[in-house]
């Protein structure tokens, strides 16, 4: 079915079609306007599958100090990553700024379990998003929690990890796919052992805290570094997002 913003973008279409033909018939210009009847006719029977395909985009929001990231697929929407504790209110700006609201949201993943890309896990679990767990986090759901605890005003709730949804790396194509995304999770560990990665069929992967590959260079020797470095490539992406630094193009 058609959305608003689908009718409306066809309404455009058809308003911007009958203005032309208009001129053109008073111009006898028959064949131009057999051709774009032809287009119109075209682009009303793709615009679904057209809409489909821009929604399945990569917005990137930043509100702290840590990008975070949201994927839209065909059916549902997943949030990667939130920043620290107590930045709740910056973050209700921020993705409203971006044309998006929680009801919006229907999975958070994190690409590790530090601070200050977990902070907002909780709250958001009791609005009604889901946390998607990769198997290698889960003993490491809780590493925050000491650190948050020495700054009670910031009033961060331990994350239920017993209402999150819990899938291995292995079925996460399947899991994606059922959302309207096409790609993968893949487990980077170099930084930390629940460290994971997302790549998008389309060439974009998002990394997290994966130290940036122009870093390899700077170490004598760091094969975990090089091995998940040699896994993200591997998918050939087109453009790598980091949390701390800014995207490059591959």
């Amino acid at each position: 079915m058609f959305s608003f913003n689908m009718l409306y973008a066809s309404c455009c279409v058809m308003a911007q079609f009958y203005v032309y033909r208009s001129r053109c018939l008073k111009q006898r210009m028959l064949t131009s306007v057999k051709s774009l009847e032809n287009m119109i006719t075209y682009v009303c029977r793709e615009l679904p599958e057209l809409y489909k395909e821009y929604r399945k985009m990569v917005t990137k929001i930043k509100y702290g100090n840590t990008n975070t990231f949201i994927i839209r697929g065909t059916d549902k929407n997943l949030l990667i990553d939130t920043d620290y504790a107590g930045t709740i209110s910056m973050f209700y700006r921020a993705i409203k700024e971006s044309g998006i609201t929680v009801k919006d949201i229907d999975y958070v993943l994190a690409t590790h379990f530090h601070p200050d890309h977990i902070g907002l896990i909780s709250e958001l679990m009791e609005q009604g998003v889901k946390l998607l767990l990769i198997k290698p986090q889960v003993r490491s759901v809780h590493y925050s929690d000491e650190i948050f605890s020495r700054t009670p005003k910031l009033g961060y709730k331990p994350i239920d990890e017993t209402k999150a949804v819990v899938i291995s790396v292995e079925a996460s194509r399947d899991f994606l796919e059922e959302m309207g995304i096409k790609g993968e999770i893949i487990h980077t560990p170099s930084h930390s052992e629940d460290s994971i990665s997302v790549v998008l069929d389309e060439g974009i992967c998002i990394v997290g805290d994966l130290e940036p590959y122009e870093y390899i260079g700077g170490y004598d020797q760091n094969k975990a570094l090089e091995s998940d470095w040699d896994k993200v490539l591997s998918y050939n992406p087109s453009i790598v997002y980091y949390a701390h630094a800014n995207e490059k193009q591959f």
